[in-house]
């Protein structure tokens, strides 16, 4: 007889008069089963509204099938996106998953414990930094990791990221090409290697070419991006051309200029790094670094679910190029050059 509240394997069984290990094989349909089995098996599921009880599958399987996304910056238009696109792909892919999300000024080793009690998996850490103890701490409780758009250069653990350092030079050869002579660069977070990499590829490479590059901080936020280059714009040597670390800091400068009332794409010109969907708006034309984000997302699925079925993970740093797109945000004095800049990609 089928017990009040909740249905479960055990009253199919009992209704169907056979063993429960034979219903859970028929609800997955397990060719082992009898067709017939089967069917009757799945019709009374239905009828009953039988839902299966992850739970209690994954004490079974010792595999709780969750994956757990760590994310500190929600409030940057970049890794909503990317958390979208991932969440929608693990979900093809038959996983299902758990958000932690972290103020971005702190490790998340503090968060982590609480993760751990969820038996998840595998964990996949978005622009968070994990410290080389926890990194460890994980490898111990047998609980595989990847970092994405992050690397720990002092840690074991496996990372993807974009080539931010190769993004950077990129940036510069085009702003190179196409005649400017004042560089700027509005940084991100400090202690990211998302914003060291992109401003060492961009600062090395100009450089390199025999030019020096103003500096102002920031934090990856509209507000840094906005009051940096309030701050540029106001010396007498404004640069003519600033690289910021991200697109919604390199949105935030372009407003900043406008209401000084300079010229963005003509007296000065503006370059971000994701490509995030404001950045192609018709109100800014940001021409910026594309970042491989489906390429990143299937590199570290890829590396990820491998460690869960027991590939060995260790330390893997994989690196995927970005490329550039084309808008309207840069001053072209050389057409001819800047038509010719690597890598990029028009629209």
């Amino acid at each position: 007889m089928r017990s009040a509240g909740r249905v479960t394997s055990v009253d199919l069984a009992q209704t169907l008069g056979i063993a429960q290990s034979t219903v859970s094989r028929a609800l997955s349909n397990d060719t082992r089963i009898a067709v017939k089995t089967r069917e009757k098996v799945q019709a009374l599921a239905a009828e009953l509204g039988y839902t299966p009880n992850a739970f209690a599958r994954s004490l079974s399987t010792q595999q709780s099938k969750l994956i757990g996304i760590v994310m500190s910056e929600m409030t940057s238009p970049f890794y909503p996106f990317v958390l979208e696109k991932l969440t929608s792909q693990l979900h093809e892919l038959g996983w299902r998953v758990l958000l932690f999300s972290t103020d971005s000024d702190h490790d998340v080793d503090d968060l982590l414990p609480l993760v751990l009690e969820y038996q998840c998996d595998g964990l996949i850490i978005a622009s968070a930094n994990l410290s080389s103890h926890m990194s460890e701490t994980l490898i111990r409780h047998g609980t595989p990791v990847v970092l994405f758009n992050r690397y720990a250069s002092d840690a074991s653990s496996s990372a993807v990221c974009c080539d931010n350092r190769g993004g950077g030079r990129l940036v510069a050869d085009y702003l190179l090409a196409s005649g400017h002579t004042r560089y700027a660069y509005i940084a991100g977070r400090e202690n990211t290697s998302t914003n060291r990499d992109r401003e060492l590829g961009y600062t090395a490479r100009l450089e390199a070419a025999g030019f020096a590059v103003r500096r102002e901080t920031g934090n990856f936020t509209y507000e840094a991006g906005f009051a940096a280059m309030g701050r540029l714009l106001s010396t007498r040597d404004a640069p003519d051309a600033v690289f910021c670390a991200n697109d919604i800091t390199a949105i935030g400068a372009i407003d900043a200029a406008r209401e000084l009332g300079v010229q963005v794409g003509h007296e000065v010109s503006v370059i971000g790094f994701d490509d995030i969907p404001m950045a192609a708006w018709s109100a800014y034309k940001l021409t910026t670094v594309r970042q491989p984000v489906a390429a990143m997302i299937a590199s570290s699925l890829e590396m990820l679910i491998g460690a869960i079925e027991g590939q060995v993970l260790g330390s893997n740093l994989r690196f995927i190029p970005g490329s550039l797109v084309e808008r309207g945000s840069v001053r072209l004095e050389a057409q001819g050059k800047g038509r010719k800049a690597k890598g990029k990609a028009n629209e």
